[in-house]
């Protein structure tokens, strides 16, 4: 692999821009605009990995020589993928099943060289220990932060820290979007030394 290949996220959520950004590497945005459909019988651990690698290679014929990051992920509650509420009743409805009770974020995280064809997959994992929650608390946390658009009724980045007895994993980032230890890593063995390219850059 040549030196320093341009980074693209394939994404355009601005959580995970907002991520790869304390990297302090150059990189566009781009989105993949995938089937996010579930297969039958699809399991939260393969789910990811499969759309995270789909999301970055899907982007290969505009990126041609370029590292594509991908990355998905999933919420589950026992067995069951907890999805984005969408509506204030159904957020409700979701956080009260949390409460008290742990639920595990799955991260799917793809890097693809467009050059080579080669794409390394992995999957993060990290759990959220809730609090017990009244209805009370739920009513007045979803009304002030409104996260109908994540999964899990919250979002750790602001005041859903209030929701949680503890957490549990090696990257908090994963639980945002985009896994940078691992993201860190799957570079490294790509080549590509971040803090000797920012120095440089």
């Amino acid at each position: 692999m040549p030196d320093n290949p341009p980074l693209v996220l394939a994404s355009s959520s601005p959580w995970r821009r907002q991520l790869l950004q304390r990297l302090r590497l150059p990189f566009e945005c781009a989105s993949p605009d995938i089937d996010e459909t579930p297969q039958n019988g699809e399991a939260a651990p393969a789910l990811v990995q499969r759309l995270a690698s789909t999301k970055a290679t899907a982007l290969t014929d505009r990126f041609p020589n370029h590292l594509i990051i991908g990355s998905d992920q999933v919420a589950t509650l026992g067995d069951t993928i907890l999805g984005k509420p969408g509506n204030h009743g159904k957020a409700c409805q979701q956080l009260a099943l949390c409460s008290g009770r742990t639920v595990t974020f799955h991260a799917g995280l793809a890097v693809h060289y467009s050059a080579s064809g080669d794409t390394d997959v992995m999957e993060e994992i990290f759990q959220v220990h809730f609090r017990h929650l009244s209805n009370a608390d739920i009513d007045r946390y979803l009304r002030i932060e409104q996260p109908y658009q994540c999964a899990g009724s919250f979002q750790m980045e602001g005041l859903g820290i209030v929701l949680f007895e503890r957490l549990e994993g090696r990257d908090p980032n994963a639980l945002i979007g985009l896994p940078l230890i691992a993201l860190t890593d799957m570079l490294a063995r790509r080549g590509l030394d971040i803090l000797a390219r920012v120095t440089a850059g």
